[in-house]
């Protein structure tokens, strides 16, 4: 099990506003900055996002490398696929795929999938087997 990721945002404070409205549907929140003078030498100053008292996807400002990672955002439901599909739409991402069964990995895997600002893959999924 993962506990954090960081990725690289050419643009903090639009990744942020971004990833505050495409978030939302699925309850995960902008929850902490980190100012990186606070750690070790070279470290970045962080954005945080979480939900559930727990902080697990950073945003670090720095070169983006967009088509290297692939995020998977566990949804509560179908409803929250289209949820946060619609709300990153709004936001300004790309679409990938819009919501519905992805029947090439099960029938029961239903998932949306967008690009956001920098060309990160996002993808907004409910695995009912898993919940």
């Amino acid at each position: 099990m993962l506990d954090h990721v960081f990725i690289s945002v050419s643009d903090v404070d639009r990744s942020i506003a971004f990833y505050e409205a495409a978030l939302a549907p699925l309850g995960i929140v902008h929850a902490i900055d980190y100012d990186g003078r606070q750690g070790p030498p070279g470290h970045p100053d962080l954005n945080g996002f979480g939900a559930n008292g727990r902080v697990f996807f950073w945003l670090r400002e720095g070169p983006v490398e967009g088509r290297a990672a692939h995020i998977g955002f566990v949804a509560d439901g179908e409803r929250e696929v289209q949820a946060a599909f619609a709300a990153a739409m709004a936001a300004g991402a790309t679409a990938i795929h819009s919501p519905g069964p992805q029947l090439h990995y099960d029938p029961r895997y239903y998932a949306a999938q967008v690009r956001d600002p920098d060309g990160y893959s996002l993808e907004f999924v409910y695995k009912e087997w898993q919940h």
